[in-house]
């Protein structure tokens, strides 16, 4: 009986790894989706990316309380579902629309299709929304928090990465040099695979034992209510927690951001193009990958905020240094093309550089929302939504820097991604404790 009691946990957590590779497979087609749309507008790079993470902020709170009311399980299998339609639609993008005028931007017409690809694209947001609310603070609660909790998270951040780096390689080779034919009918495989993938995840699932965290009883729920309203006692109250998650809507923005608009960057290049674009850019997914597996190595010794600091200043080195060398100096990367298949191409070497980033990325997600979340005992499930919500810097944020690139340059624009590693240095080193000790949270 007590072997069977052991492996219950196991189970979940192998579970919720599973669903945190998935977010990031749904979440990264989004911006090599933009190559194929900006052919037909210019100014359509991020959209879709925007649409994705703006559902962020309409589904985090009611996601955070659909998980406390109907626990984590039947949230995770809504959000399948969700995802399951989210990608029907972006299909259906490819089918119908393409000569249905909508309205006018900068006096361009805008069809239907694009449209339908918005939605499905918004749509998916829901998805990933309430899986993240589910994943983040389970594993937390099954690591114990603290440093063990943290470990987790970047174990499942490791998988994450995984599906994060072949989302890119993939559409990148589907898509190969974009053309004036170039449609989302080139990636309907992927889409069906997507669809194919929930599915499976959704009747997983259904057979697996999730412990849910112990939620009160409607009496207990009401009292409790009642003195923390008398007491004015939210997740709000928490000034680390307050500062964490301005910090993780800018970590949201600029992991999306660094490989987005590198992608953007390397298919404007004569020399290289969409395809060696998104190899490239799937590089960074695979360091954060290897960072992401370090740092789950390390965190039963090393601190989370340790670690937070070290690659917070690393970052802002290596993003500093992409955007002084200069254009024209080049260095061979590893890419695709249609004609020459696999092979070492030469990219500008900021392009190193930046992906290089993802080594430090990789644990910034886990470790900020391990440090903003410890002490908070009863109001986790309130700042888990509070989380979600505050993800829609990764569609605001790639999206500010876009339209920087495109008035000043694209290597000009990740100033912007420096000014945001120097705010998570400032809450690695100071905002991430916690000042308010005096608030119970049983």
């Amino acid at each position: 009986m007590q072997e069977k009691k052991n492996s219950l946990p196991w189970v979940a957590i192998i579970t919720m790894f599973f669903m945190f590779a998935m977010i990031s497979f749904v979440t990264n087609m989004a911006a090599p989706f933009g190559n194929i749309w900006k052919n037909n507008y210019e100014w359509s790079g991020m959209l879709g990316n925007l649409m994705n993470f703006l559902a962020y902020l309409i589904m985090g709170i009611p996601a955070g309380k659909l998980m406390s009311r109907i626990g984590y399980k039947k949230t995770a299998l809504i959000a399948l579902a969700v995802g399951f339609v989210g990608m029907l639609i972006q299909y259906l993008s490819s089918l119908v629309g393409a000569d249905v005028t909508t309205f006018s931007v900068k006096g361009q017409p805008v069809m239907l299709n694009f449209v339908i690809y918005l939605l499905g694209a918004f749509v998916c947001g829901f998805c990933v929304c309430m899986l993240n609310t589910v994943v983040n603070p389970m594993l937390n609660l099954l690591g114990g928090g603290g440093n063990r909790g943290n470990q987790l998270i970047q174990t499942g951040g490791t998988l994450n990465s995984l599906t994060g780096t072949l989302t890119p390689l993939l559409v990148g080779a589907m898509i190969g040099q974009v053309t004036s034919t170039t449609a989302m009918s080139d990636v309907a495989p992927l889409l069906f695979i997507a669809m194919g993938v929930f599915v499976l995840a959704f009747v997983i699932i259904c057979f697996v034992a999730i412990p849910e965290p112990r939620r009160m009883d409607a009496a207990a729920e009401k009292q409790t209510t009642a003195l923390e309203n008398g007491k004015k006692y939210s997740a709000w109250s928490f000034r680390h927690l307050v500062l964490g998650v301005v910090a993780i809507f800018f970590y949201v923005g600029l992991e999306v951001g660094i490989p987005g608009e590198l992608n953007f960057y390397l298919t404007d290049d004569p020399m290289c193009g969409a395809a060696i674009g998104g190899a490239v850019a799937a590089i960074y997914w695979l360091l954060m990958m290897v960072g992401r597996a370090v740092s789950a190595t390390i965190s039963g010794k090393v601190s989370t905020r340790a670690q937070l600091v070290f690659v917070s200043c690393l970052a802002i080195v290596l993003v500093i240094v992409a955007i002084m060398v200069p254009d024209n100096v080049r260095v061979s990367m590893p890419g695709y093309s249609v004609a020459d298949g696999f092979a070492m191409f030469q990219v500008p070497i900021s392009a190193l550089f930046l992906v290089l980033c993802g080594l430090c990325t990789s644990l910034m997600w886990g470790g900020i929302f391990n440090l903003s979340v410890e002490g908070l005992g009863k109001y986790t499930e309130q700042a888990s939504g509070i989380f979600m919500m505050m993800v829609v810097g990764g569609g605001v944020m790639p999206l500010i820097q876009n339209a920087i690139a495109g008035s000043i340059g694209y290597m000009a624009s990740y100033w912007l991604i420096v000014a945001m590693l120097a705010y998570i240095l400032f809450y690695a080193l100071v905002g991430s404790k916690n000042v308010n000790k005096d608030i119970p949270t049983e």
